[in-house]
């Protein structure tokens, strides 16, 4: 645990359930720890990190702080720190969400000294007013790399894989359809769709399991529940394809994932910011939303070409390592905050 006179960034992550945020939080905090004064604050996370209970705020030896927020309720927290309790905090906001801001949400952003976009689009949409930086999310490449075959058991097939919670809007119906017409063309290929299905989304993956029925390829065409955390570089490795047919997402990291472990990637066009993850042509493939037609003779193309599969494999993870390294999001953030904290 820090001293309290050596505390310069606060990183809040106060929703218990465990999130893209939380997981933001959980990578980034250790590597930054290295450079600056950094701890997290709220419920739920794991003892390794460095942390502040929420009340003992108010209470810190009176210095200027960095309130790095990643959510509404985060930042408004922050605002009230500094508002009601006159808490000396410099507020930022990281935004990964290509939507214009809600009133509520501009209003509580107008209290930041600065805001973090994941990418140009993210950046667009921010208030004009305040002062905004482009920081795309990394992701460690030393986990997130090439692991030895055999996770999903399936020898003597190549594997198509998607990975995220089963659900209309990750368009996992799309994926499915476009699969349901290009596997029989294909025998040596396998799909795994690995995620969370909800209660709520019961009766959907239900359907999607009655389609895979009907067209005979129950064996080919696999449902799995989410795996945990620590196996999925195993898993990214024992594709030859990741593809990631969102309808919508903030940012979305799968693709940078697949692509760490030297996995080629097909992505939905315009959507989160996989136009800048996925390095067109060389890297993978980008496709529009919501059109199985499109998703299909592009998936076919790919799997008719192994050759242009293979070169796209070895191209992807140099290209990550170059662009989207979590250690440059980190080093990035960390001199944002020394600019801020600079600042009289």
């Amino acid at each position: 645990m820090r001293a309290p006179q050596e505390i310069e960034v606060i990183a809040p992550n106060l929703k218990r359930r465990l999130s893209g945020v939380t997981a933001t939080v959980l990578r980034l905090v250790p590597l930054q720890a290295r450079e600056i004064g950094i701890v997290t604050t709220g419920p739920g996370l794991p003892p390794n990190l460095p942390h502040l209970p929420l009340w003992r705020i108010p209470f810190l030896p009176r210095r200027a702080r960095i309130w790095h927020a990643r959510r509404n309720t985060d930042l408004l927290a922050g605002v009230i720190l500094k508002r009601l309790f006159r808490v000396d905090l410099r507020l930022v906001f990281t935004s990964s969400s290509p939507r214009a801001r809600s009133g509520w949400t501009r209003w509580l952003i107008g209290h930041c000294a600065a805001v973090v976009a994941t990418s140009p689009r993210n950046a667009a949409v921010m208030p004009a007013q305040i002062p905004c930086e482009v920081i795309p999310h990394g992701i460690d490449t030393a986990i997130f790399s090439p692991q030895s075959p055999g996770f999903f058991a399936l020898p003597g097939q190549k594997l198509i894989g998607c990975f995220g919670r089963i659900r209309e809007k990750k368009g996992s119906a799309d994926l499915v359809a476009a699969l349901i017409r290009v596997l029989p063309a294909h025998p040596e290929w396998s799909a795994v769709l690995m995620g969370r299905i909800t209660t709520k989304e019961q009766n959907f993956a239900a359907g999607l399991r009655a389609e895979i029925r009907a067209a005979g390829l129950e064996p080919r065409i696999l449902l799995l529940p989410e795996t945990d955390p620590s196996q999925m570089p195993a898993a990214y490795s024992d594709l030859s394809l990741y593809v990631a047919p969102s309808h919508y997402e903030g940012f979305g990291l799968t693709p940078v994932e697949a692509m760490a472990c030297g996995v080629p990637v097909m992505a939905s066009r315009g959507v989160g910011t996989f136009d800048d993850q996925v390095q067109e042509g060389e890297t993978g493939l980008l496709v529009p939303p919501r059109d199985v037609d499109a998703l299909a003779a592009a998936l076919n193309d790919l799997l008719s070409d192994p050759a242009r599969l293979a070169k796209m494999a070895k191209v992807a993870r140099a290209h990550v390592e170059t662009h989207f390294a979590i250690d440059a999001e980190a080093a990035a953030l960390n001199r944002l905050y020394r600019r801020l904290l600079d600042q009289p």
